[in-house]
């Protein structure tokens, strides 16, 4: 690894005062230089691999609250090492100042005594909006009011340490500390062993155990759940990691209701009391009732419930009024006041400007400090704006100085970090560090979130900058663990916990997106299927479609369209070429059709809407997914984008693009019936996945045997059709010849073959018997058991018959009904079962005056 000695300002990571190596990074180096010139490139693209298999992203959200298209996560392959005697000052330094905000959040919503004593302003504490007024006198069961603590740390000139922002609202990034270790470990497992960082696991372990004992007194099996907004975050995917790391349901506000003093969670059929909620919503959203109205994130009566001591929240609601930067200044004098001890770790020099000396200070020094609103928002550089602009800041510092903070912010230290282009380069880092509270006090993650800003990129954008893992060395090298991990060293495996039936509980907004994830799956199949097994017939007869079996094409081409039900091709256009046509015009039309319907994820119906469609209902219910699922649907997404790349292409991109959906959704399903337990939401989840192929499956037999033609044409046609279904060779077993009655009967009516009509109505009976309202009465069970009585009571041979006009219609009246019954179960579904009640219900009351949603569920 070459890199020069950073030239500049800022403590130097890698090399010491003299440009030899620092300790820590000596067996890296070596790693890295070992692998020759091009070892940065092939690790970033392992990286890269890694990330989409995982389904890392980050979604920054645009204006209107909305998340904008997931970008990946970008992981900078150069880790960032501290040594071990680094780590122990620092994480001494961390725990204690996790401590203090604990002393200091008990006290504020306690008995104030800081304020009375005007140790803290009380404008300080009222005038900032992470202050909740509503949560006074609220308190977490246990010794300590700070559940987690994260805090981002630099290094000073010298290498000290010092604290530049604590974040105790709800800190973000823990998830992605994991998730960044599991990649590096797999990406870099020779450097990895060699190194030997600390395992993050036991983390984890230290968070799902102190989490189940902030439950309320005297609870047995605590139901704990992590309380996520999701579409309207920027870090849905660490919330959802997170969850999964703790084995904890992801929940949303609609996932949850206030009965009778208590939260409860909603499942089919059932409620499921909540004990703990781990809150990844901002304080003032938490409640609409008693906090922000009209917060979709939220819970009704939540803050009620709270006062009741029927759930704790963690962290507490008005934690965030501990990252007011007002507080920064005063921490040195409260930790000797609260724990008689001195501040360990200094944090960067602040000035309130609420006093007048040190708005003196501010207003004369503004061009070498941060300046940062109280009430929150980007921190501002003065510096770096225009005159007229910092002249107006200052106005506004001046007419309400108590609202701002400046912070001398030293020059950031230095380490290096891999650039777009592979080079190893030195670059501005920074890390964030967590502790979880427990009985004993708070126990820190050994490593964190790092970040570095290569060159090229703003400072301060974090859309450039890349993450980083933070490596911990530890003091005396040894070939296990730590006592207590609970994980191998190699791949920094996280630890697995055994599911209790609470862990199973599904809500109906999770059976819904499992239910959409089992159709899109299917339809992407499906559609897939279809178009491979008709683009073989097209390059068998485009330029041939006088020979027999040619008349083929407008029914397939056509068929492709009206499986796919896109509607959107151009008004007139028929795929079907005439014989006398021009082959080389339908050539580029049909090629443009089918490029749309496999690429274009906008289009209804297209392979590359159906795969986004499984994408984003697999990123709403991640906990309850196989982690093997990403790296299917990153291999598909690749195949998918290499089509849109591709401007020119004589159709084998297309053709590849399809097999690999197809090869995608294929593994899907088998990952589906090898991994998953078969609890409610793997019951639902197939019931889409049965009512998607037997709509398609009407929709193919309707579009390709509804009229009789030629028999060379009716042969290639059917041909076609088997392959598509993937009955082809089981027909061939069976019969000798092609016939209409003969397909029929193993496509609609044949209850042994899976890609049958009857398989799909017998699993559906099955499957909505196994979800626990099922009644053998209900209307979508009922509807079931017409659908399969109609099939039984249908002769086969009879379909074959044909009117005056060609066309089969008894074969039409079934299709016709069939496809009528299967989308009045999907309503039945979607609006029943699987809907959250709607209405006003009373929060407070005996359990015996609940009423039920259309689909039985307690509302």
């Amino acid at each position: 690894m070459s890199i020069s000695p950073h030239d500049g300002a800022g403590y130097d990571e890698l090399f010491d005062g003299d440009g030899g190596l620092r300790e820590p990074w000596a067996e890296l180096a070596q790693d890295f230089t070992d692998g020759g010139p091009d070892s940065v490139l092939r690790l970033q693209s392992r990286i890269r691999l890694l990330v989409d298999n995982h389904g890392i992203t980050y979604n920054p959200l645009d204006g209107s609250d909305a998340p904008t298209a997931s970008p990946r996560w970008e992981i900078d392959a150069v880790p960032l090492i501290v040594a071990a005697e680094e780590w122990e000052q620092l994480a001494a330094g961390f725990v204690q100042r996790s401590r203090l905000l604990d002393a200091v959040l008990a006290d504020l919503y306690g008995p104030m005594t800081l304020v009375r004593s005007g140790a803290v302003p009380a404008r300080t504490v009222f005038g900032h909006p992470g202050y909740v007024r509503a949560a006074h006198g609220i308190t977490v069961p246990g010794r300590h009011q700070l559940f987690l603590h994260g805090l981002d740390v630099g290094r000073g000139a010298d290498g000290t340490f010092h604290a530049l922002r604590d974040h105790t609202q709800s800190p973000a990034g823990a998830g992605y500390a994991m998730a960044d270790r599991r990649v590096i470990a797999r990406a870099m497992p020779g450097i990895y062993e060699t190194v030997g960082p600390r395992p993050l696991s036991s983390f984890a372990q230290s968070m799902r155990l102190a989490a189940i004992d902030a439950a309320p007194a005297g609870t047995e099996d605590p139901l704990v759940v992590v309380l996520s907004p999701r579409t309207r975050s920027e870090a849905a995917f660490d919330q959802a990691y997170l969850a999964t790391v703790l084995g904890f349901p992801l929940v949303e506000s609609a996932d949850l209701v206030v009965r009778d003093g208590h939260v409860w969670m909603r499942s089919l059929g059932s409620l499921e009391r909540v004990d703990v909620i781990v809150r990844r919503v901002d304080a003032d959203l938490a409640d609409p009732l008693d906090l922000r109205p009209g917060s979709r994130s939220g819970v009704v009566g939540l803050v009620e419930v709270l006062r009741r001591g029927g759930v704790t929240v963690v962290n507490t609601l008005g934690s965030g009024i501990l990252e007011n930067p007002a507080l920064t200044r005063l921490l040195p004098d409260l930790c000797r006041r609260l724990l008689d001890e001195d501040l360990l770790l200094p944090s960067v020099p602040s000035f309130w400007g609420g006093d007048r000396s040190e708005l003196s200070h501010i207003l004369a020094n503004a061009s070498s400090m941060v300046l940062r609103a109280v009430h929150g928002g980007a921190p501002i550089v003065p510096a770096e704006l225009r005159d007229a602009e910092r002249e107006a800041l200052l106005d506004r510092v001046r007419a309400e100085p108590e609202r701002w903070v400046g912070q001398i912010v030293p020059d950031p230290s230095y380490a290096p970090a891999a650039d777009r282009s592979g080079d190893v380069v030195s670059a501005p880092v920074g890390m964030r560090l967590f502790s979880v509270a427990q009985q004993v006090g708070f126990t820190p993650m050994a490593g964190g979130l790092g970040t570095s800003l290569v060159p090229g990129a703003e400072r301060g954008d974090r859309r450039h900058a890349g993450a980083k893992d933070v490596w911990i060395r530890l003091a005396q090298r040894t070939a296990s663990t730590d006592p207590g991990d609970g994980a191998e060293r190699d791949g920094e495996t996280l630890p697995t916990y055994a599911a209790t039936t609470s862990d199973l509980m599904t809500s109906p907004r999770a059976l819904t997106e499992l239910f959409w994830m089992g159709r899109f799956a299917e339809r992407a199949e499906g559609a897939a299927r279809l178009m491979i097994a008709v683009g073989e017939k097209y390059r068998d007869y485009r330029l041939r479609p006088w020979l027999a079996g040619g008349g083929s094409l407008p029914i397939l081409l056509n068929t492709v369209l009206r499986v796919a039900d896109a509607g959107n091709h151009p008004e007139g256009l028929d795929l079907g070429a005439d014989p006398g046509s021009d082959p080389v015009t339908d050539q580029r039309r049909v090629r443009t059709e089918f490029r749309s319907l496999t690429a274009d994820p906008d289009r209804d119906g297209s392979l590359a809407h159906a795969v986004r469609g499984v994408e984003q209902a697999a990123r709403a219910v991640r906990g309850q997914l196989s982690n093997d699922i990403w790296a299917v649907l990153s291999t598909v997404e690749r195949a998918l984008g290499q089509v849109t790349a591709d401007t020119v292409d004589d159709g084998s991109a297309l053709f590849e693009a399809q097999s690999a959906v197809l090869g995608g959704m294929l593994a899907l399903s088998g990952i589906a019936a090898e991994s998953l337990v078969r609890d409610t939401g793997w019951h639902v989840m197939d019931i889409g996945k049965r009512i998607e192929r037997a709509a398609t499956l009407i929709a193919l037999v309707d579009s390709t045997l509804g009229r009789k033609t030629d028999p060379a044409t009716e042969r290639t046609v059917i041909e076609s059709l088997l392959v598509a279904t993937e009955s082809s060779v089981v027909y061939r077993r069976r019969n000798s010849g092609i016939r209409p009655a003969a397909v029929a009967e193993l496509l609609l009516f044949d209850v042994k073959n899976p890609r049958s009509l009857a398989f799909q109505l017998e699993a559906l009976r099955t499957n909505l018997a196994a979800l626990p309202d099922a009644s053998g009465a209900s209307r979508a069970e009922r509807l079931a058991e017409d659908m399969v009585n109609t099939v039984r009571r249908v002769d086969p041979v009879r379909l074959e018959s044909v009117d005056a006009n060609g066309s089969r219609k008894e074969l039409g009246e079934l299709t016709t009904t069939m496809r009528a019954l299967l989308s009045e179960l999907s309503d039945v579904m979607l609006k029943g079962q699987l809907s959250l009640p709607g209405g006003t219900q009373p929060l407070w009351g005996s359990g015996t005056s609940w009423n039920t949603s259309p689909g039985g569920v307690p509302a």
